[in-house]
């Protein structure tokens, strides 16, 4: 009997777990269910963002969709470094983009965001929580400034860095805001090299 007790919590257990990570979330739900802070939404998918079965570095920029300039600059500059990169290279790395805005940016729109500028950006959305402990983990600075003037009705005023993480998220360089593509690509490839030693 005390075996079929055991069975029947570790079935019970098992559910509950992939139901956790895989179900869809409810962008309806009034309270929202707490997530890991790496478990975030792709499409109508959820990716873990710190999969250790993953051995790529990870090369993260958070921003928003409707950013005029910063944002749109930085991924065109991250697209082009990973370019430069060679085939090898390039499948050692895993490029993301985060949203710091998903109030409005859905998980649909953050990968189609991502997704314009080449080069295999991944664009994930989490809760307003997961981003703000994200952010937090990272030192990413953000604010929501109201523009009552505007239909967008705010903007997010945000830092600018790009985040070099192992698979576990670790943070192993930032690398600030630049304009410079040799630049960005050296950066990245001295964390490939020293990955390897």
């Amino acid at each position: 009997m005390r075996y079929q007790w055991l069975i029947l919590i570790c079935a019970l257990f098992s559910g509950l777990t992939a139901h956790y990570f895989w179900q869809k979330r409810d962008p309806n739900a009034r309270h929202a269910p707490y997530y890991p802070m790496q478990i975030l939404e792709y499409g109508e998918d959820v990716i873990d963002l710190f999969d250790t079965t993953d051995p790529r570095i990870r090369v993260v920029y958070f921003g928003y969709t409707q950013c005029p300039d910063v944002c749109p600059t930085s991924l065109a500059i991250l697209s082009s470094a990973l370019d430069n990169l060679s085939e090898i290279q390039r499948q050692n790395v895993w490029p993301i983009f985060i949203t710091l805005d998903p109030e409005r940016d859905t998980a649909t729109k953050t990968k189609e965001y991502a997704s314009y500028f080449k080069a295999g950006i991944t664009g994930l959305v989490g809760t307003v929580e997961q981003t703000t402990e994200l952010a937090n983990k990272y030192g990413v600075l953000y604010l929501k400034t109201k523009m009552p003037e505007s239909k967008l009705e705010y903007t997010i005023d945000h830092n600018s860095y790009f985040y070099i993480l192992q698979p576990n998220g670790n943070i192993i360089k930032k690398v600030a805001h630049t304009l410079n593509v040799q630049l960005l690509t050296q950066e990245i490839n001295d964390v490939l090299i020293s990955q390897k030693r």
